[in-house]
């Protein structure tokens, strides 16, 4: 996979706004982690899904029961 290099940019400028030190090689380990979630995340775009495709059940199951003290 080609990475992107705006993917390592952002690695480095994040890490100095949170003022953690990264050393060179983990930020590039850090970006082809991200890189990669990337790619798996586009390619769950791609896929056409309606409303009946995913009932929202599957999501949003019934609430527990209130728990009485």
């Amino acid at each position: 996979m080609t990475e992107d290099p705006r993917i390592l940019d952002y690695v480095h400028a994040s890490a100095a706004l949170l003022d953690l030190p990264l050393d060179p090689a983990r930020a590039r380990r850090v970006a082809a982690h991200l890189g990669r979630t990337q790619a798996m995340a586009a390619l769950l775009d791609a896929v056409p899904l309606g409303v009946d495709d995913e009932p929202v059940a599957l999501f949003c199951p019934a609430p527990f029961p209130e728990v009485q003290a």
